[in-house]
């Protein structure tokens, strides 16, 4: 399948790019994406949680009252969990919650939201931008011309651009990204994707493998 490339001002430039069938035009699949989005945002979490149990709360260890014969219930010392104040029974403790999965099976994922922006009409490939500095204005001129702005929008380059990096970063709707850094996540959660013209046969490549 070809996909026309535009420009800037939203304009076509006459270049197509071939996009790889087994790629962009696959059956999704939807259990492989939801393990990656799994993966993704339990690598996100912090993991420092911490109750304290019993043995770690200071306070006195002697009996409340004694065994038998005031009529109430038996009771050992204040840090009892039945108490207010007391330790947490099985209390969380800090953990990693990343996971391992098989590249294979990243890559299917991705090949899968790939083929679900295609199909959806929400992949679009834009020339290369080159900015000689930061340029915000000039980066929100460049959604209005494609129809973008206000939509959350993922922008792929091809390689490290600082420049195009920096005019997007103060845009709350945009996210600029590398082809080796974006994950399931980051395409699903953008309404467009927007492919930097050198970054499709990277993105291919990888996505190949």
């Amino acid at each position: 399948m070809e996909l026309v490339v535009l420009d800037k001002n939203g304009k076509e430039t006459g270049r197509k790019v071939t996009l790889d069938e087994s790629i962009f035009e696959v059956q999704p699949n939807e259990h492989a994406v939801y393990l990656e989005v799994k993966q993704y945002l339990a690598a996100q979490r912090q993991g420092t949680h911490k109750s304290k149990e019993r043995s770690e709360l200071s306070g006195s260890t002697r009996k409340l009252h004694r065994q038998k014969g005031t009529g109430g219930s038996r009771k050992g010392d204040i840090k009892n969990p039945l108490f207010k104040g007391g330790a947490r029974v099985f209390g969380p403790r800090p953990r990693d919650y990343r996971f391992k999965l098989n590249k294979s099976l990243k890559r299917l994922a991705k090949r899968s939201v790939l083929s679900q922006k295609l199909q959806d009409n929400n992949l679009k490939v834009l020339e290369d931008l080159k900015f000689e500095g930061p340029k915000t204005k000039e980066f929100i001129q460049v959604l209005s011309n494609l129809g973008l702005e206000g939509k959350k929008t993922l922008f792929v380059l091809g390689e490290a651009n600082k420049f195009v990096y920096l005019s997007s970063r103060n845009l709350q709707q945009t996210k600029v990204l590398t082809h080796n850094e974006i994950s399931s996540y980051d395409i699903l959660k953008a309404n467009e994707v927007v492919l930097f013209e050198g970054s499709v046969e990277k993105l291919q490549e990888n996505l190949r493998k």
